[in-house]
């Protein structure tokens, strides 16, 4: 399972690939606005840390516009992947840029049946957003699982990447349902790491390493 990182903060960003584990980050418009840079120069700068895609979203929303947006987008970097929204419009211009060999993530995806278009327009990524369906009391990963089935019923490439996700349990269903990516904000990127048995284990091996050190 690749995991992604769901920020636009450099710190954050450097952090978790100082770790060895971060295969790509997903921006949104709502992510850069609290970053204090230029939004070019911010993405140019988080695709020099990462290697992996970079999703950066449009925020056209009719489908000619959409696609003279992502291809200027698509200049900044060589590893950018554009999201755009789940739209008949999203649609139309996903199968023009995917023509073109033009990464696309189709987000805000919130049905099988839009993930099954996607995937039939030409997406390279669909991120469905499980934490907004928890929100209002559908359950989030259903989603997941039903967009893999679909995926591995016709052999489509596109990658699944789980979004909007709330805690280390949503990171480990989505990794035993064989989900693609995961994208998790910073903080719940820590909370996969942590656990109390291996801060009191440390703990103690330090306390009887003192008194080995001391005979």
């Amino acid at each position: 399972m690749k995991l992604f990182l769901d920020t636009a903060n450099l710190q954050e960003i450097r952090e978790v690939a100082s770790w060895g584990i971060l295969d790509g980050v997903t921006t949104n418009p709502t992510l850069c606005s609290k970053e204090d840079m230029p939004f070019e120069t911010l993405i140019k700068e988080i695709c020099s840390v990462v290697s992996g895609p970079v999703s950066v979203e449009c925020v056209s929303t009719i489908a000619d516009d959409i696609v003279v947006e992502a291809r200027k987008l698509n200049q900044l970097a060589p590893n950018l992947a554009i999201k755009i929204p789940a739209t008949i419009e999203g649609l139309k211009a996903t199968r023009v840029l995917s023509s073109e060999g033009i990464k696309v993530n189709m987000t805000l995806v919130f049905s099988p049946s839009q993930a099954l278009l996607a995937a039939k327009a030409g997406a390279s990524f669909v991120s469905p957003f499980i934490g907004r369906l928890d929100d209002i009391s559908h359950f989030g990963l259903d989603l997941v699982q039903q967009i893999l089935t679909i995926y591995e019923n016709y052999d489509f490439p596109t990658e699944v990447i789980v979004a909007s996700v709330r805690h280390p349990g949503h990171v480990v269903e989505a990794a035993l349902m064989g989900a693609h990516i995961a994208t998790v904000p910073y903080a719940v990127m820590e909370k996969l790491v942590k656990h109390p048995l291996t801060d009191i284990g440390i703990e103690r091996f330090l306390q009887d390493w003192k008194k080995v050190i001391n005979k």
